[in-house]
Formats: structure tokens, sequence, C-alpha cells
């Protein structure tokens, strides 16, 4: 049985996720993308892609003799990606799977890109030996995975307003998150990658006005879903503005953290 990563939206939450998390992601993205060295023509999968971040990114770069390819188990993501992503160089080919089970031929790519993915894969593993076997040889794997979650006041606050309104196991569903890096170059490692590199991504990433990105962005995640589950659209307010109240008034400028892997088949 194949399986679905753990990062799970539904109903209006994809398109929210669109619009409230692009900010946070930008960067990320842009340092992913150029940690592959992608070049016109080149052939890539973003996995688990989610709205297509990733995938756009990368569009560009392969340019109109490329092919992008992007996929995740969540068909209202993918309705999301397919919606917005430019028309500027032939379509992203956008499909429901999950990250051990790709419905491509062995070898087809030069290049797979997982944006803050892997972290939500059940059994990683599987994930990264059918990335392998989806790369062709010399084939790039690039991901990010969310870090040092201390060092930043955003996702303090965040995990803060997830314990007191989602409970300790979607706070520890939150931490959980943000402890991925060890894992995942272990893992590599043990699928046949070679060689692996590593490295800290810290960027300082101004937000929309908080009153109304904060509601919004926490809608937009699974954490916000769990305090909807359990205590209604009250609590989720609540939650947000027990974030807000945590965060300087004064600023709406913070400090993201991520690890940037990269590793070649």
């Amino acid at each position: 049985m194949a399986d679905a990563t753990g990062f799970h939206l539904k109903g209006s939450a994809p398109e929210r996720y669109e619009h409230y998390v692009a900010p946070l992601m930008a960067p990320f993205v842009t340092a992913l993308v150029d940690a592959a060295d992608l070049y016109p023509g080149a052939t890539v999968l973003d996995l688990a892609c989610g709205t297509g971040f990733a995938a756009r990114a990368a569009a560009a770069q392969a340019g109109p003799t490329g092919r992008v390819a992007g996929t995740d188990p969540n068909e209202a993501m993918l309705k999301v990606a397919v919606e917005h992503h430019p028309r500027l160089y032939p379509d992203i080919e956008f499909t429901a799977a999950p990250a051990d089970d790709l419905p491509y031929p062995d070898a087809t790519f030069d290049v797979v890109l997982c944006q803050q993915g892997a972290q939500f894969f059940p059994d990683l593993g599987a994930a990264l030996r059918e990335t392998a076997r989806v790369l062709r040889p010399k084939g790039r794997f690039a991901a990010t995975v969310w870090s040092n979650l201390e060092a930043s006041p955003y996702f303090t606050a965040q995990l803060r307003a997830v314990r007191q309104y989602g409970g300790p196991d979607a706070a520890a569903d939150f931490q959980e998150a943000f402890h991925a890096a060890d894992r995942l170059t272990a893992t590599l490692d043990a699928a046949g990658f070679r060689p692996i590199t590593r490295r800290d991504l810290t960027f300082t990433i101004t937000l929309p006005p908080l009153r109304d990105h904060v509601p919004g962005h926490l809608s937009a995640i699974p954490w916000g879903r769990t305090i909807t589950e359990t205590g209604g659209e009250e609590a989720l307010t609540r939650a947000a503005d027990t974030l807000r109240a945590a965060l300087p008034a004064d600023t709406t400028a913070f400090p993201f953290t991520a690890t940037l892997v990269t590793a070649d088949r």
C-alpha cells in the first residue's frame, strides 16, 4: 500500500495555502531550484508539489524544451496548482500520486525537487528509494525541510497557539516537522545517494499585515484544521490572537530557517 504524505488539506484550505504560504516559501524555493543546477531542457519532478511553488520555478529554468512534472497525493492541492501555473512555457504535468509509488518509468528525470515535503512522508525510506528509481544516473535530488524552530519567532509563537488550542498531539506533530534534516540525510545515505550535502538557510521574510495574515495562514495548515476540529472556528480565532500577541507589535519581518539538502544518485 502506497503511503500518502502526512500533510493533509481539504475544503478551501489548498487555495488559502497557495495565498498565505507563498510569502514564506518564496526565497527557499529560489534557493532550492538554484541548488539543483537546472538548465534549459532539463526534466524535473516536483515531489509532494502541493500547489506547485517549486514546479513553477523549475519550469522557468527548464524552459520550453524541458519537462516538469509535479506529484502530490492531495488532488485538491493539485487542482489549485493547475489553476495557478502560468502559461509562459509548456504545461506542467500534475499527477496525483504518493511519494513511494510514482507513475513514471525508471530513469525519467534529471532532477527531483522536494520543497518542505520530506518531513511529512510516512515512509521516508520508501519515498527516497522510489526517487532514486525515477532519477537518471548522476541525477540530483534537492530538498528543503524546516529547521531551528527556536530561532524563528513566528513559528515559536505558532507552536504556542497550536499547543494551547490544538492539544499536545498536534503540538508534537508540529515540532516533529522541524527535526527532519538528520533523518533525511541518513535515509539518503541508506538509499545509496552520494555525495550528500546540507546547509542551513536563514531568510528574513516580511509578511503581509499580521491581523489578516496570521488567521489566514493558520487556517491553511493541518494544525489549524486540528484546532478547528477540536474547538470550532472560535478556537481558531483565539489561536490566531494568541499567535499575534506573542509577536512583536512593531514588525512584520521575521527570520525563518530551513535546511537545504542535495544528493546525487
